[in-house]
């Protein structure tokens, strides 16, 4: 019987959230703890990479985490990002952040409404002369550069973040008495064998969105229970519920 979850991401922010639902419903209890953290990496890691950030006249953010380091970085390194320099965001939310550290103008920012590369190119081929840096994590593939590449765009890619181990501390790792595990990221299976070397599974469910991350599972040899998103089931809140709709029968 599932009773309590741990969730491998931040809480979330809004009350109306379908976790909470799920908690009502089925009377289990939801733990939100972050397997991963992100970091920025130092203006010394930067500079190794040489690349000039002025050598460029767009920025092409895939994440709020892009947004802050890129800005971080570029003023620990005393760069002054120009007025015209124009920003390429994957969804609205992440272009309306931008508005932290620069005054929003819809003349320079764009942004796509899936919250995938593919749908933002239509917009970048209109601007074909310009030069697109991506500021990435160094945890990524080469999809983005392949994409970026086929349809010929001036395009780099740099480092500016990174993705490392969230660790337990040794009292959360005595409670460690969760039914199932709910992960996101590789890096998140990463960090459960690191913080625990010695995990026994045995009927704690574990459940992944994503086929990379479910893949990481398995290459760790472990029991992966429920594997999102599905064509019925996209998101990971509603293939969770009906996992517990199915294990309460």
């Amino acid at each position: 019987m599932i009773k309590k979850i741990l969730v491998s991401q931040p809480k979330p922010t809004s009350e109306k959230s379908p976790y909470y639902d799920i908690a009502e419903r089925f009377g289990v209890e939801l733990v939100f703890r972050p397997f991963i953290k992100v970091e920025g990496i130092s203006s010394r890691e930067f500079r190794t990479q040489k690349v000039s950030i002025l050598d460029y006249t767009a920025i092409v953010f895939t994440s709020r985490h892009a947004i802050d380091h890129f800005f971080t970085l570029a003023k620990e390194l005393r760069v002054n990002i120009p007025e015209d320099m124009k920003y390429f965001c994957v969804t609205e939310t992440i272009a309306l952040y931008i508005q932290k550290y620069v005054q929003y103008r819809k003349r320079k920012v764009f942004f796509g409404s899936t919250g995938r590369v593919d749908d933002l190119l239509p917009t970048m081929l209109k601007h074909k002369t310009e030069k697109y840096l991506v500021p990435m994590s160094d945890v990524h593939n080469d999809s983005l550069t392949n994409l970026l590449d086929s349809k010929k765009l001036i395009h780099k890619e740099v480092v500016m973040y990174k993705t490392v181990s969230n660790d337990f501390t040794e009292e959360e790792v005595k409670a460690f008495d969760y039914d199932m595990l709910i992960f996101f990221s590789p890096a998140g299976i990463e960090s459960l064998t690191k913080n625990f070397p010695n995990f026994d599974q045995g009927k704690i469910a574990i459940g992944t969105f994503g086929p990379a991350t479910a893949k990481a599972v398995k290459d760790a040899g472990l029991r992966l229970d429920l594997e999102a998103p599905s064509e019925k089931y996209p998101s990971m809140t509603s293939a969770l519920q009906h996992f517990l709709l199915m294990n309460e029968e």
